[in-house]
């Protein structure tokens, strides 16, 4: 085969797609050269788009999109998106990396994401988009896999004790991952942040309540409280919204406001109930309660409330309820799976909450 510009701009398409979205996507961009199609989104395009999403929060503290773009170079395939391990005593865990290209050089916030049942890193990342936020500010974003041997249908189990405690099985493990890429990676140590979707936004419950000292803030998407469970089947009762009782509903009361939290919910959700949300929040109380803003990210279709709460230390926490979503990510990308693409954009909310609470002591 003659290797034509139009070829050699398609296998650089399926470098950038591999990195940023997932091998499905690329698969399709190597088929798509092999038949001379050259109607895809080309790796030029991919960068554009990761460096032209409207900014959140504060704004990236270096220039190097910019510089990027005047000079020609893809910022995307300065990035890496790395598949890693980890492991100690309570086992092994791969994990994604992605590493921008952006604000390199200086100390950056990392946030660890965790992906919900059925779900794995590449789906996490496309859903999410956190990839291309993260280009824009400058973080790093890992991914902690849960593998199908540790649960049937990859959740991380937040329901069993033996996973609910510091040091011990998984918590351990993701805080693990942190601490490796903290030591490797030149991270803030004080903008370290946990976020998870269903299973895994329990799961970040759970790590924001045993390791305080490591995450400055959680994230919280269609989640349950820490350790409102205890097997299979309570779990499945605190999913349809039965309180939890005796020692774990205190557990729960007693960590819940110790770091800054931000939590989504649907309230149309049938597989997590949404009352689930406001229990994960309980030691706040309400400071504002209105209507969402839009802030320009995205045009969102679905009417939603937002409650602004703190607590007497001025912890604060957001409460975002979604108004007839079920349980899927809020302006997530359809393609990842568990999205609502007319959703106010979750990711964008939640990196703004992020970056504006660093961990203080």
């Amino acid at each position: 085969m003659k290797l034509n510009d139009g070829f050699l701009n398609s296998m650089h398409e399926a470098i950038a797609l591999l990195r940023t979205r997932g091998p499905v996507e690329a698969t399709e961009a190597i088929q798509r050269a092999l038949r001379g199609d050259s109607s895809g989104v080309t790796a030029g395009a991919a960068a554009q788009e990761a460096v032209t999403v409207p900014r959140v929060g504060k704004p990236a503290t270096a220039s190097a999109t910019s510089v990027a773009r005047e000079s020609g170079v893809d910022v995307e395939e300065r990035s890496h998106f790395d598949t890693l391990s980890y492991a100690n005593a309570a086992g092994r865990r791969q994990y994604r990396l992605y590493v921008p290209a952006s604000a390199a050089g200086e100390p950056r916030p990392l946030i660890v994401m965790l992906h919900g049942c059925t779900q794995d890193a590449d789906d996490f990342a496309a859903g999410t988009r956190m990839n291309v936020l993260a280009e824009r500010h400058g973080c790093l974003v890992a991914y902690p896999v849960q593998p199908q041997q540790a649960n049937p249908s990859r959740c991380w189990n937040w329901f069993k004790p033996g996973d609910q405690q510091r040091e011990r099985g998984e918590p351990s493990l993701i805080a693990g991952i942190t601490r490796e890429i903290i030591t490797t990676h030149d991270v803030d140590p004080a903008r370290v942040y946990i976020a998870g979707m269903s299973a895994g936004g329990a799961m970040a419950a759970i790590m924001i309540d045993e390791y305080p000292e490591l995450y400055a803030a959680a994230g919280v998407h269609s989640g349950l409280p820490a350790r409102c469970a205890h097997d299979l089947p309570s779990a499945l009762a605190a999913m349809k919204g039965a309180e939890p009782s005796g020692r774990m509903s205190r557990n729960v009361s007693a960590g819940a406001a110790r770091r800054p939290m931000i939590v989504f919910h649907g309230d149309a959700d049938r597989t997590v109930h949404v009352t689930n949300a406001a229990r994960i929040l309980r030691g706040f109380e309400t400071k504002a309660h209105h209507d969402c803003e839009k802030r320009g990210q995205r045009v969102a279709s679905r009417a939603c409330s937002v409650m602004r709460l703190t607590t007497g230390d001025d912890v604060e926490a957001e409460l975002w309820t979604i108004h007839g979503a079920s349980h899927a990510w809020a302006g997530g990308d359809a393609r990842g799976t568990y999205t609502d693409p007319a959703g106010p954009d979750a990711s964008a909310e939640m990196l703004r909450f992020f970056l504006d609470h660093p961990r203080s002591t």
